[in-house]
């Protein structure tokens, strides 16, 4: 969770995050999408908003001030080394051309329409999206290495062909790592880091497949079952990454970042941040389960069902990376 959050923050600031700051927005984030997956009473039984008993909303909003707090500091921080340097960045080839630099030009352009509240919540969803999901579906992915070693010891040989043990594994090398790209994808259908897809309304009456569909209806896709339908998948319940050396992928099939042009637009971003981080460990350490039994693959509670134990296991350094590893 810190590493995604120290990348995240770099991508859209510059700069690293401070110490003790993904720390504390780890907290904060594990705690959005745990509240956000509680059903809320007063929905249900409207009556207690209007005696004031929603313990679940206050809780919520003051995570949602503690949240603001941080991406408001982060901002503000932005903005004065903006001011420091006594002009605006208008160069796509500079250095300091950051998603919120962007956006801060964008705002002085044309204050009407790209609002300060606009920059805040395009920065706390790219931190919660980009957080969150990709460390949930990293540790899922180690925690079925441990269970199935022999894909472990696969995606090892791989990274031994295409890179060797006298460097680390480089983002450049990704693409060219087929087997633990389907390692990736098999990760992601069988634990989707939405199970349920983000919602949809139609914003008028329309028929789709011959049902009639009225406005304002909602519509939740639930990932989790189509990645697991018996009718759409051979052995879906099983991990078998080579079943993505066929068309088993097409979209609709399989969405974990949904589908169509409203799909998720951080996909890219997270595939290459969870190729890079899972070949690295592969590259440079030995893995094993703590105990004798498999790795418990429970769900817990969630928007993005993290491990309901969640994942140890013991690591040792690879004998040939050691020299590699005492430079970093």
């Amino acid at each position: 969770m810190e590493t995604t959050f120290d990348m995240i923050v770099e991508m859209i600031t510059g700069s690293r995050c401070c110490v003790g700051e993904g720390k504390r927005f780890v907290h904060m984030a594990e705690e959005a999408f745990r509240l956000s997956s509680i059903p809320n009473p007063a929905d249900f039984m409207p009556f207690l908003r209007w005696v004031g008993v929603n313990g679940l909303q206050k809780r919520m909003q003051r995570l949602e001030k503690e949240i603001d707090g941080l991406i408001e500091e982060i901002v503000d921080e932005i903005r004065r080394r903006r001011t420091k340097k006594e002009g605006k960045c208008t160069e796509s080839g500079d250095a300091d051309m950051t998603l919120v630099v962007v956006m801060l030009s964008m705002q002085e352009e044309n204050p009407q329409v790209y609002t300060y509240n606009i920059t805040q919540g395009m920065v706390e969803v790219l931190l919660l999206a980009g957080t969150d999901m990709t460390a949930v579906s990293m540790e899922w992915a180690m925690a079925l290495f441990l269970n199935h070693p022999e894909a472990l010891q696969k995606v090892h040989d791989e990274i031994e062909t295409h890179v060797g043990h006298q460097r680390l594994v480089a983002d450049s090398d990704i693409s060219n790592l087929r087997y633990l790209n389907n390692v990736i994808k098999e990760t992601l259908r069988l634990f989707p880091p939405g199970p349920l897809l983000v919602p949809r309304e139609s914003t008028m009456e329309c028929k789709v497949g011959g049902l009639h569909v009225p406005r304002g209806t909602m519509l939740l896709v639930n990932a989790h079952m189509v990645h697991r339908d018996p009718e759409v998948w051979a052995n879906p319940t099983r991990f078998m990454p080579e079943r993505f050396e066929t068309e088993e992928g097409e979209e609709y099939k399989f969405s974990p970042f949904g589908a169509g042009r409203r799909r998720c637009p951080g996909q890219a971003l997270a595939e290459k941040t969870m190729g890079l981080a899972l070949a690295s460990l592969v590259q440079c350490f030995e893995w094993r389960s703590v105990g004798e039994e498999e790795v418990d693959l429970s769900e817990s509670e969630g928007l993005t069902a993290p491990m309901a134990v969640p994942l140890e296991a013991l690591c040792m350094p690879r004998q040939a990376m050691r020299s590699v590893l005492s430079q970093l």
